[in-house]
């Protein structure tokens, strides 16, 4: 089985004794660890293509989680990263939150509660995953797309009636309702409002 489709929990943290008895209850939980002392060991070993999740330590030598997570912001990853804190690093954490990271956890937690909250992550990052295929699938099926065909396609979704499509195009309405049927079919939409969602949910990623 190819490994990076089983999730990895990613511990990174300075404190040892943590560490190790973060990754004896994840392992004891069923998940496969990898734990990390420094975030550029971290770093030297992220695959971008590898499902899970991030457990990180918000203060660090050397690079700090912060600046970890802000590093993998520029490389466009969107790993769920649980930041661990101190009380009065709860403050930064909630900020972190703000820039997307998924959680924080205030030391010292409860075991139950820190491996609802991997789970929770590992959950959304499966989604992450799955909605990066399925735009991808779409963008694919796009492709097929004539000129023609996607001329009328971005009428459709700006709102255009067949007639006022036929007008703008110099065409039929008959060819018109053709060209409509072969983007439906060529798109795999169900609906006209799944093809306007999925049109606006490829150009928001492109335009990032």
């Amino acid at each position: 089985m190819d490994q990076t489709a089983r999730p990895l929990v990613n511990l990174v943290d300075d404190d040892e004794a943590l560490r190790d008895s973060l990754r004896w209850l994840l392992e004891s939980a069923g998940h496969r660890v990898a734990d990390f002392a420094t975030a550029d060991a971290f770093l030297e070993a992220f695959d971008p293509e590898q499902r899970g999740c991030l457990v990180l330590d918000i203060r660090m030598p050397g690079m700090s989680g912060l600046e970890l997570q802000e590093e993998l912001v520029r490389r466009g990853s969107r790993i769920p990263i649980i930041f661990i804190t101190g009380h009065g690093d709860v403050p930064t954490a909630v900020s972190a939150v703000k820039k997307g990271a998924f959680e924080f956890l205030e030391k010292p937690f409860n075991d139950r509660a820190f491996l609802a909250l991997i789970e929770n992550a590992l959950a959304f990052d499966e989604q992450l995953h799955a909605d990066a295929d399925d735009q991808r699938s779409f963008e694919a099926r796009l492709s097929t797309l004539t000129q023609r065909e996607r001329e009328v396609m971005e009428l459709i979704v700006a709102g255009k009636r067949n007639r006022e499509i036929a007008e703008e195009l110099r065409v039929s309405i008959k060819t018109v309702e053709a060209h409509r049927a072969k983007v439906m079919h060529k798109t795999s939409a169900s609906s006209l409002a799944e093809l306007v969602q999925l049109v606006h949910a490829s150009a928001a990623v492109r335009s990032k």
